[in-house]
């Protein structure tokens, strides 16, 4: 009974290891990472989308939401200090994701690169090394306030160009090549503004709610959305954005900071709260 007990226990085992493997479960893998990321759950996400690229090497979707959760987590570990450069010294978590986000990064670009140089007109690939070019550029310029990676964003502004001439409907370009245009008009000296090809915030914003409005597939929908939220909480456009948050709470109702954001904001929740006391 022994034997034929570990028979059936490794069987079972093999059948786990080779599914892991397979197109449908890797994809399906992504699809809940990419839940996670926007539930705010940024280091399972990390996680899944790691396993969802070593499944599927070929992945650069995994790649840039790994990147991307990275980042979030780094973000969220670093907080909101005045000194940042001090405060990213004294990260520990910082210091030990970082390595981890570059080597992602590098094997994302190298991928994408790889692809282009056999075709030049892959869009998929075209996108994704631009995205992975601006999770790079947003991590120093935001998020540990260094002006580095002008590179990348050279290369990500050409690339997402490009994509968007041949595909003027790609949502995902749009909001990224959106978020170029906002950053480099509201963030940056006038010089520099000149330097780096221009900004324009009032396109950025409404190409934002543009894609937001869009029939696009949910978790691209999603992306949209939380960059426009992103973005009318810069603009303190605070009732426009309790809107946008209460829309992407309905979806994600474990996403924390919605769950803050609206709890300081939301008059509506307020009262009710106020009423049900």
């Amino acid at each position: 009974m022994r034997t034929i007990g570990a028979i059936v226990v490794m069987a079972a085992t093999t059948a786990v290891l080779t599914n892991a493997a397979t197109p449908g479960n890797w994809s399906a893998s992504l699809d809940e990472a990419h839940r996670l990321f926007y539930s705010g759950h940024y280091e399972a996400a990390a996680s899944l989308a790691f396993d969802a690229r070593t499944a599927n090497p070929d992945s650069l979707s995994a790649s840039e939401l790994r990147t991307s959760a990275l980042h979030f987590q780094m973000r969220r570990a670093l907080g909101e200090p005045k000194n940042r450069e001090a405060a990213w010294k004294l990260c520990v978590a910082c210091q030990e994701l970082m390595p981890v986000f570059m080597a992602e990064l590098a094997a994302g670009q190298a991928a994408a690169r790889a692809r282009l140089e056999k075709n030049p007109a892959d869009e998929e690939a075209m996108f994704f090394l631009g995205k992975l070019d601006l999770n790079y550029v947003w991590l120093q310029l935001g998020t540990v306030g260094r002006k580095t990676g002008w590179s990348e964003y050279w290369e990500a502004r050409k690339s997402l160009d490009a994509v968007l001439k041949h595909n003027p409907g790609h949502v995902r370009a749009q909001v990224a090549r959106a978020w170029i245009d906002y950053i480099v008009d509201t963030k940056l000296p006038r010089g520099t503004k000149w330097m780096l090809g221009g900004g324009n915030k009032k396109k950025g914003l409404l190409t934002v709610q543009e894609a937001a409005r869009s029939a696009a597939d949910p978790f691209v929908q999603a992306e949209a959305r939380f960059g426009l939220w992103d973005m009318q909480v810069r603009e303190r456009n605070m009732a426009d954005a309790v809107v946008t948050a209460r829309a992407l709470a309905e979806d994600f109702p474990d996403n924390q900071e919605l769950a803050k954001f609206l709890a300081v904001h939301d008059t509506r929740a307020t009262f009710t709260n106020a009423a049900i006391r």
